[in-house]
Protein backbone atom coordinates (compact mmCIF):
# COMPACT_ATOMS: atom_id res chain seq x y z
CA UNK A 1 0.00 0.00 0.00
CA UNK A 2 1.60 3.28 -1.12
CA UNK A 3 1.48 6.20 1.34
CA UNK A 4 1.99 8.98 -1.21
CA UNK A 5 5.23 10.63 -2.31
CA UNK A 6 8.30 10.06 -0.12
CA UNK A 7 9.03 12.50 2.68
CA UNK A 8 12.77 11.80 2.90
CA UNK A 9 14.50 12.86 -0.30
CA UNK A 10 18.07 12.81 -1.60
CA UNK A 11 18.82 16.52 -1.92
CA UNK A 12 22.09 15.91 -3.84
CA UNK A 13 20.33 13.93 -6.57
CA UNK A 14 17.42 16.37 -6.78
CA UNK A 15 19.83 19.33 -7.04
CA UNK A 16 21.81 17.58 -9.77
CA UNK A 17 18.66 17.25 -11.91
CA UNK A 18 17.17 20.61 -10.80
CA UNK A 19 13.93 18.94 -9.71
CA UNK A 20 10.93 20.77 -8.33
CA UNK A 21 8.62 19.02 -5.86
CA UNK A 22 5.28 20.15 -4.49
CA UNK A 23 3.73 18.87 -1.28
CA UNK A 24 0.56 19.51 0.71
CA UNK A 25 0.47 18.94 4.47
CA UNK A 26 -2.42 19.06 6.90
CA UNK A 27 -1.70 21.49 9.74
CA UNK A 28 -2.54 18.71 12.20
CA UNK A 29 0.47 16.74 10.85
CA UNK A 30 2.97 19.43 11.88
CA UNK A 31 3.80 18.76 15.56
CA UNK A 32 5.84 21.91 16.36
CA UNK A 33 2.98 24.12 15.16
CA UNK A 34 0.21 22.69 17.35
CA UNK A 35 0.60 24.96 20.41
CA UNK A 36 0.24 28.08 18.25
CA UNK A 37 -3.01 27.13 16.52
CA UNK A 38 -6.55 28.01 17.58
CA UNK A 39 -7.63 24.96 15.54
CA UNK A 40 -5.82 22.41 13.41
CA UNK A 41 -7.90 22.66 10.26
CA UNK A 42 -6.29 23.80 7.05
CA UNK A 43 -3.27 22.95 5.04
CA UNK A 44 0.20 24.04 4.05
CA UNK A 45 1.25 24.11 0.41
CA UNK A 46 5.01 23.85 -0.10
CA UNK A 47 7.13 23.92 -3.24
CA UNK A 48 10.80 22.93 -3.26
CA UNK A 49 13.00 23.91 -6.22
CA UNK A 50 16.31 22.05 -5.91
CA UNK A 51 19.54 23.30 -7.51
CA UNK A 52 23.23 23.87 -6.84
CA UNK A 53 24.05 26.84 -4.60
CA UNK A 54 26.94 29.18 -5.50
CA UNK A 55 28.99 27.38 -2.81
CA UNK A 56 28.64 24.12 -4.78
CA UNK A 57 26.37 22.51 -2.19
CA UNK A 58 22.90 21.29 -2.99
CA UNK A 59 20.24 23.83 -2.13
CA UNK A 60 16.58 24.62 -2.52
CA UNK A 61 14.27 27.55 -3.05
CA UNK A 62 11.29 26.95 -0.75
CA UNK A 63 7.90 28.58 -1.19
CA UNK A 64 5.09 28.07 1.32
CA UNK A 65 1.47 29.20 1.48
CA UNK A 66 -1.05 28.65 4.26
CA UNK A 67 -3.76 30.34 6.27
CA UNK A 68 -3.54 29.50 9.94
CA UNK A 69 -6.02 30.15 12.71
CA UNK A 70 -3.79 31.60 15.45
CA UNK A 71 -4.63 32.73 19.00
CA UNK A 72 -4.35 36.49 19.55
CA UNK A 73 -2.21 37.15 22.62
CA UNK A 74 -4.16 40.33 23.46
CA UNK A 75 -7.72 39.04 23.43
CA UNK A 76 -7.12 35.25 23.30
CA UNK A 77 -9.55 34.96 20.36
CA UNK A 78 -8.74 33.08 17.16
CA UNK A 79 -7.95 35.00 13.98
CA UNK A 80 -6.88 34.04 10.44
CA UNK A 81 -3.26 34.70 9.57
CA UNK A 82 -2.28 34.21 5.91
CA UNK A 83 1.33 33.21 5.22
CA UNK A 84 3.18 33.36 1.90
CA UNK A 85 6.94 33.07 2.25
CA UNK A 86 9.98 32.07 0.28
CA UNK A 87 13.55 31.37 1.27
CA UNK A 88 16.70 29.72 -0.01
CA UNK A 89 18.67 27.12 1.92
CA UNK A 90 21.84 25.13 1.39
CA UNK A 91 22.07 21.58 2.67
CA UNK A 92 25.05 20.42 4.72
CA UNK A 93 26.03 17.60 7.04
CA UNK A 94 27.47 19.82 9.78
CA UNK A 95 25.99 23.32 10.00
CA UNK A 96 28.58 24.65 12.48
CA UNK A 97 31.59 23.61 10.42
CA UNK A 98 30.10 24.86 7.15
CA UNK A 99 28.63 28.18 8.41
CA UNK A 100 31.78 30.18 7.66
CA UNK A 101 31.84 28.96 4.04
CA UNK A 102 28.25 29.87 3.24
CA UNK A 103 26.60 33.16 2.41
CA UNK A 104 23.11 31.67 2.79
CA UNK A 105 21.03 29.84 5.36
CA UNK A 106 22.15 26.30 6.11
CA UNK A 107 19.85 23.35 6.74
CA UNK A 108 21.23 20.13 8.13
CA UNK A 109 20.81 16.94 6.14
CA UNK A 110 21.24 13.43 7.53
CA UNK A 111 23.40 11.36 5.17
CA UNK A 112 22.25 13.53 2.25
CA UNK A 113 18.55 13.03 3.07
CA UNK A 114 16.12 15.78 4.00
CA UNK A 115 12.57 15.53 5.36
CA UNK A 116 10.41 17.80 3.20
CA UNK A 117 7.71 17.96 5.90
CA UNK A 118 10.23 19.13 8.52
CA UNK A 119 11.69 21.66 6.10
CA UNK A 120 8.24 23.06 5.23
CA UNK A 121 7.27 23.21 8.92
CA UNK A 122 10.50 25.04 9.75
CA UNK A 123 9.84 27.63 7.05
CA UNK A 124 6.28 28.11 8.28
CA UNK A 125 7.43 28.63 11.88
CA UNK A 126 9.99 31.20 10.72
CA UNK A 127 7.26 33.12 8.87
CA UNK A 128 5.00 33.44 11.93
CA UNK A 129 5.04 36.45 14.27
CA UNK A 130 6.71 36.01 17.66
CA UNK A 131 3.57 37.29 19.39
CA UNK A 132 0.44 36.68 17.32
CA UNK A 133 -2.07 39.52 17.56
CA UNK A 134 -5.12 40.31 15.49
CA UNK A 135 -4.92 43.43 13.30
CA UNK A 136 -4.67 46.66 15.23
CA UNK A 137 -5.45 47.14 18.94
CA UNK A 138 -8.70 48.96 18.16
CA UNK A 139 -9.92 45.99 16.13
CA UNK A 140 -8.85 43.34 18.63
CA UNK A 141 -11.51 40.83 19.71
CA UNK A 142 -12.17 42.47 23.10
CA UNK A 143 -12.04 46.10 21.99
CA UNK A 144 -15.39 47.77 21.27
CA UNK A 145 -16.15 47.88 17.55
CA UNK A 146 -16.89 51.16 15.85
CA UNK A 147 -20.63 51.59 15.55
CA UNK A 148 -21.30 49.01 18.27
CA UNK A 149 -23.97 49.60 20.88
CA UNK A 150 -22.83 51.27 24.09
CA UNK A 151 -22.13 48.81 26.90
CA UNK A 152 -25.16 49.84 28.99
CA UNK A 153 -27.56 49.31 26.08
CA UNK A 154 -26.00 46.01 25.03
CA UNK A 155 -26.53 44.55 28.52
CA UNK A 156 -22.79 44.33 29.28
CA UNK A 157 -21.36 44.92 32.73
CA UNK A 158 -20.33 48.43 33.74
CA UNK A 159 -16.63 49.24 33.42
CA UNK A 160 -14.81 49.10 36.75
CA UNK A 161 -12.42 51.98 37.38
CA UNK A 162 -10.27 51.00 40.39
CA UNK A 163 -8.61 54.42 40.79
CA UNK A 164 -11.77 56.54 40.59
CA UNK A 165 -11.90 56.85 44.39
CA UNK A 166 -8.28 57.99 44.43
CA UNK A 167 -9.11 60.72 41.94
CA UNK A 168 -11.92 61.97 44.22
CA UNK A 169 -9.52 62.02 47.20
CA UNK A 170 -6.98 64.05 45.21
CA UNK A 171 -9.67 66.60 44.24
CA UNK A 172 -10.68 66.99 47.91
CA UNK A 173 -7.02 67.40 48.89
CA UNK A 174 -6.50 70.12 46.25
CA UNK A 175 -9.47 72.13 47.67
CA UNK A 176 -7.94 72.24 51.14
Amino acid sequence: MAGGPPDLVDCERLAEYRETLERHYELGQLPRLQDLLAHRQGGLKAEFGFSRAPSGRSGALIRIEATLRLVCQRCLEGFDYPVAARSEVEFCADAQADAAQSAGELYRSEQGLVSLRDLAEEELLLALPLVPACSAPRECGRAPRLGAEPAAQAGAQETVRPFAALQDLLKKHDRT
